[in-house]
């Protein structure tokens, strides 16, 4: 719209007769969003002025079609019409939006490089420069080497291959930018699963330092802790096997005795 009050002027209609017969008056058809003044006359008498009433929204009309009649003063009364297209251009009054606002993903550990995580999708009612949206993480400090990005896709996948044991999830902050600057967020809870990539570990606690060999049969002459860094399944360790002392234990406590038996070393579970 032309002027400070969003107002345009508008071509004036012409009559080719005089006096009373002349031109005489506007009538604009009804608009909720536009009106019509002759108010404030240019150097063209009579010459209409389109006025804005309400604010325009192009997401929900993106055009407005008015129609302008001349009216003379003649009797009987002659009229004259012309159509205004009022086309409204875009303003980047809408910030992208997310299809989600939390993405819950997982990736196993130990994925190679370049597998795929996950696929965001942000829209923009806008058009054109304004609708062009581009993605970006808010922080790369945890995430630099683990995840890499398409800026313009949305697509996520796996940069390095990830370790369960150094960490078992992440949650990360998304952002979606739109040409005109306007942003918005989303977070992705991303789950790293388990391997069984550990072998379970054993630690003797305490050793004796000798033994008579008329030691009896389950005298305790070591213990010894097994931990595996693994979790759920993977991590549990059910069995013992040291060809050494002999048989294999099964169904193992945190901390196992190992005793002495006159053919062989042993270990047991209490």
């Amino acid at each position: 719209m032309g002027n400070s009050r969003n107002s345009v002027w508008l071509e004036s209609a012409i009559d080719a007769d005089v006096g009373l017969n002349s031109l005489h008056s506007y009538q604009l058809s009804y608009s909720k969003h536009f009106s019509l003044t002759i108010e404030g006359k240019t150097e063209s008498k009579n010459a209409p002025e389109l006025v804005l009433e309400k604010p325009l929204d192009r997401e929900q009309q993106s055009s407005h079609l008015l129609v302008l009649t001349a009216v003379d003063g003649g009797d009987p009364v002659r009229t004259g019409t012309t159509q205004i297209r009022v086309k409204v251009t875009d303003a980047n009054d809408n910030p992208p939006v997310f299809s989600q606002d939390v993405y819950k993903v997982s990736l196993r550990e130990n994925s190679p490089p370049g597998t795929p995580v996950l696929k965001v999708k942000a829209t923009d009612q806008d058009e054109g420069i304004n609708a062009e949206i581009t993605y970006s993480f808010r922080t790369l400090r945890d995430i630099g080497n683990v995840l890499t990005l398409d800026h313009q896709s949305g697509e996520i996948k796996s940069k390095d291959p990830v370790d369960f044991e150094i960490s078992s999830s992440y949650t990360i902050s998304l952002e979606a930018r739109d040409g005109g600057g306007m942003n918005t967020e989303c977070k992705i809870i991303l789950e790293i699963l388990d391997e069984n990539d550990n072998a379970p570990e054993v630690v003797f606690t305490s050793v004796s330092s000798s033994i008579t060999e008329d030691a009896e049969p389950g005298t305790v002459i070591a213990l010894f802790k097994t931990h595996d860094k693994d979790s759920g399944e993977n991590g549990k360790v059910t069995s013992l096997a040291i060809p050494t002392w002999g048989p294999t234990a099964t169904s193992p406590t945190p901390s196992w005795p190992a005793t002495w038996s006159r053919a062989r070393w042993r270990p047991t579970c209490p």
